[in-house]
């Protein structure tokens, strides 16, 4: 009204409304100040997103807590979500499905040997699988191994092909980084062709290597390997233009490092893979396991920093 009516002056104008001109000033600058927070944050919200464009909002929220008591923004994670709502910057899961494994084979199948332990460890099991990935320069397959304990993916290969070779590559990079702990390496995956063939057993038992597999092909009995399969795809494979096989490599790497990097992770209190991986912080975690064979029952995480 101060701008329509410029002739009233606003000291009539609060005494219409019953307020005073320090209230009016004040209620001015709360708004003013209320919108270059948001700006800020909006400019935070983009560069996170330059990297990790399809990152959800409990992660979003994760990564710019510290910069939110920084600038003493007041917004807890409902206010921080009717935020991102509000401008559409919620993430809308995407939901692709494709067969990756044949288990329709003659070749040995290993018994599960992980259904009753929970891993201890980095090194102690790690779980493989296959996605599939449809890009602009054809249809590619990506041979992943991670790391149970911290979610670290330690082994990736992507090919043209489900051949076990490719497997191989994946698991050959995964071997490279072994420091292996006290409680010997489990690998588990699926039934496929590529785990049960002889090379890619071999290639395990060289390496002192336990050999794991499902049993019913239920998908919760390789869960992790399942969840690593969706974040990649889901928040960032989507989102590049892939026309050819080498630059297929190229991106798939350096998704791998920022989700090993710099994706906080909810299973592991929203720290990053390698920081659990690598223990560069004496975290110590612990995990009450999520057992498919125990009634469905959810784990819990906890990390805890110990006190400087």
């Amino acid at each position: 009204m101060k701008e329509n009516f410029k002739s009233i002056s606003l000291a009539d104008l609060c005494s219409w409304f019953g307020v005073t001109r320090q209230a009016y000033y004040q209620g001015r600058n709360r708004v003013l100040k209320d919108l270059i927070e948001q700006e800020i944050l909006l400019d935070k919200i983009f560069e996170i997103r330059k990297n990790h464009k399809r990152v959800g909002g409990r992660k979003l929220f994760f990564k710019l807590e510290h910069f939110i008591k920084d600038h003493n923004i007041k917004m807890g994670r409902d206010a921080f979500f009717d935020f991102l709502r509000e401008r559409n910057l919620l993430i809308k899961q995407r939901k692709r499905y494709h067969v990756t494994t044949n288990s329709n084979h003659w070749m040995k199948k290993h018994p599960n040997l992980i259904k009753d332990i929970a891993p201890l460890g980095p090194n102690h099991i790690w779980v493989s699988d296959i996605t599939y990935w449809k890009t602009a320069g054809g249809n590619y397959y990506i041979s992943f191994i991670t790391d149970a304990y911290s979610r670290k993916i330690v082994g990736y290969h992507v090919a043209d092909t489900m051949e076990t070779a490719e497997s191989l590559a994946a698991l050959k990079m995964a071997i490279k980084t072994i420091k292996m702990g006290p409680y010997g390496l489990i690998h588990h995956s699926d039934r496929g062709a590529q785990y049960c063939s002889s090379v890619y057993v071999k290639a395990l038992k060289k390496n002192n290597i336990g050999i794991s597999m499902t049993e019913k092909g239920d998908p919760l009995e390789n869960a992790i390997a399942e969840r690593v399969n969706g974040i990649i795809k889901g928040e960032y494979l989507f989102d590049y233009e892939i026309k050819s096989l080498e630059k297929a490599k190229v991106v798939l790497k350096s998704v791998v490092k920022l989700y090993n990097d710099d994706r906080p992770h909810s299973s592991i209190a929203y720290a990053s893979p390698s920081l659990v991986h690598e223990n560069d912080m004496d975290i110590e975690v612990k995990r009450l396991w999520k057992n498919y064979y125990k009634r469905h029952q959810v784990g819990e995480t906890a990390v805890n920093c110990p006190s400087k």
